[in-house]
């Protein structure tokens, strides 16, 4: 019997997105696995149509309400494409209103491409492993277990995974949203909204030798790494200290590492490690103290929780639940550009050290996190490791890789191995 389509409100992080996007700029992000041989598309497009049924919260559309936008479950799985010229074209609203996920094949990598309003790293993380995995079972015979971030595909999609944790877990008490604005970087804007990719691929032993050196996690140590860039490119683009401004990184914490959740939707939210260049020069060990402290300050029950009120709380206003959609767009437009993005230099998103179960870790080569840019910056960097290798994925929409080329000297600095692949256009 055909199943009734399923529909869902939008989660709380995910309802600043649609009412964000621009002509110039929509909120997707890429997570890929590179296979060891080459990829039989219509057997990945077999496994896609399996693998859709167990997701509807993330195989969806978006749709346009009266009050607010909300998802649609598919009725069938999106057509397998082939590469892009580069990733992260723009999704615009023609689009999500068909599908806001991409499934993208190009000789051994399979992609996904999200619209942020879908999930947040880890639940695209979760339907990756089993899309690669159902691909796995039917190209190989491989029976894999469910363990690792592998569900079982043949049941139904439970309740938990579907809910939306921020209206649960909201704290008794709002936190504040004031901030100053950071610096940030500025460039010559790529014609055709081309975006420059540069993977830098570190050794895992390496960065996690030199973070336990310096007392620290591999996200505070790549954190320092990033201000450090940063505080030296701001020095030399504005000499004089007292007209430097304050850099701050948005570093996202997975919040079901918090709370007892299960969502499969957006459930994260950031914390914002800082520094003042005004009050002099940071050494490296002075940054790693600053990322490990305000980490470790604001990635609790309490101080999240007062955070997802805050947002929670808005959302909850009775005047702002009537007012149609076509008044609250603009609205949320407009606050997002003036207290969203340009509080930060970048996003600095690290998904981890991934596991898969023994018997698909063969087959899995490589793995990858890209981000797009920020809607008012240039740069945003997206983190995995697999395999023993750490992947640093840096995007730009403008030319100068100098982000890059700074974030490189700090780190062969401290003796780390490091390989640089880029999709930029010979000679630029």
């Amino acid at each position: 019997m055909p199943q009734k389509l399923r529909w869902m409100r939008l989660d709380n992080a995910a309802k600043i997105y649609p009412a964000a996007r621009s002509q110039t700029w929509s909120n997707v992000y890429r997570l890929s696995a590179t296979l060891r041989e080459p990829i039989d598309v219509p057997v990945m497009q077999s496994a896609l149509d399996l693998t859709v049924r167990r997701f509807p919260s993330i195989a969806a559309r978006l749709r346009r309400g009266v009050f607010w936008y909300y998802l649609q479950q598919l009725n069938s799985a999106p057509k397998i494409r082939p590469e892009f010229s580069y990733p992260l074209t723009r999704m615009g609203v023609s689009e999500t209103r068909q599908c806001a996920l991409r499934v993208i094949v190009y000789g051994n990598r399979v992609a996904i491409e999200l619209f942020h309003s879908l999930t947040d790293g880890s639940g695209a993380l979760t339907f990756l492993k089993n899309l690669v995995a159902e691909y796995l079972q039917l190209r190989y015979g491989v029976d894999i277990p469910c363990t690792h971030g592998i569900v079982n595909r043949q049941e139904a999609p439970r309740e938990e995974e579907l809910e939306d944790s921020f209206q649960r877990y909201a704290g008794p008490v709002a936190a504040s949203r004031k901030e100053n604005n950071a610096w940030q970087l500025s460039g010559t804007a790529e014609p055709g909204e081309f975006l420059h990719l540069t993977c830098l691929t570190l050794q895992v032993a390496q960065v996690r030798q030199k973070a336990k050196e310096l007392g620290v996690s591999v996200t505070v140590f790549l954190g320092a790494a990033m201000l450090d860039a940063l505080q030296q490119l701001q020095k030399a683009k504005i000499p004089k200290r007292s007209r430097r401004k304050r850099l701050r990184l948005q570093i996202p914490v997975n919040l079901r590492s918090i709370f007892p959740s299960q969502t499969l939707r957006n459930f994260a939210l950031y914390t914002t490690p800082e520094i003042d260049p005004r009050l002099g020069d940071y050494t490296f060990r002075e940054l790693c103290d600053v990322v490990r402290h305000q980490l470790g300050l604001e990635a609790n029950a309490k101080v999240m929780g007062s955070k997802i009120a805050t947002n929670v709380g808005s959302e909850r206003l009775w005047i702002v639940r009537a007012l149609p959609l076509f008044i609250k767009n603009p609205v949320m437009k407009a606050a997002f550009y003036l207290s969203g993005e340009k509080k930060s230099c970048l996003s600095l998103s690290n998904l981890g050290q991934v596991q898969l179960p023994e018997k698909m870790a063969p087959y899995v080569r490589r793995l990858d996190f890209i981000l797009g840019p920020q809607a008012s910056a240039p740069h945003n960097c997206g983190v995995i490791s697999w395999g023993g290798k750490l992947y640093m994925n840096m995007i730009r929409n403008i030319r100068e890789p100098e982000l890059e080329a700074c974030l490189c000297r700090v780190l062969r600095e401290m003796d780390l191995d490091i390989t640089v692949q880029s999709n930029a256009p010979k000679g630029v």
